[in-house]
């Protein structure tokens, strides 16, 4: 996959040889992340965990079943987050899901709207994904805003249907259609 380039950052399959930047994100937004992602194991945050992550996300994406990017900014060349493309369904669905974490210090500035458009285009356009959904907690209005900013729409709440931080949490569903593919 090349490079999908933005205004202020870009996204690019991870590598190996990005382990470590992808551990600092992660270790650096332990916290903040904690309040939207399901419990981690204590391996998650070492070298190793982040390298086996990657690998991992390698496989999946040869098996055209996820695909994770990582978020850099084009000015420091910097991974500030990642987004990702996960459980692509082929056949008559023709969709999957995204998801994503943004750096704490970097909200608020277009960057994942920027990455989310991107990775969208790249569904839609390479991956000839017919429709893309996300999950988001109600109460989670920055990143509800990304999604809508993007073009996606809301459908409705789904009842305590992910288990984040130890706790089932309602969703909020967003979604987009592919509208060349109708």
């Amino acid at each position: 996959m090349s490079t999908l380039h933005g205004d202020q950052i870009y996204v690019r399959t991870l590598e190996e040889s990005d382990a470590e930047a992808l551990l600092a994100v992660e270790e650096r937004n332990r916290e903040f992340f904690q309040t939207f992602t399901a419990l981690r194991r204590p391996d998650f945050y070492t070298l190793e965990g982040q390298r086996t992550r990657i690998k991992k996300s390698a496989e999946l994406r040869a098996e055209d079943q996820q695909y994770m990017f990582g978020i850099f900014l084009k000015e420091r060349d910097e991974l500030i987050g990642w987004v990702s493309l996960t459980e692509v369904l082929r056949g008559a669905l023709e969709s999957c899901y995204v998801g994503y974490m943004l750096d704490r210090s970097h909200n608020g500035q277009g960057c994942m709207t920027e990455a989310v458009r991107l990775v969208v285009s790249y569904a839609f356009d390479e991956l000839k994904l017919h429709r893309i959904e996300a999950g988001v907690m109600p109460h989670n209005i920055g990143s509800i805003r990304v999604l809508e900013k993007s073009g996606f729409h809301k459908e409705g709440i789904a009842k305590k249907n992910v288990k984040i931080n130890g706790r089932w949490e309602d969703h909020q569903i967003l979604a987009i259609v592919n509208e060349a593919d109708l």
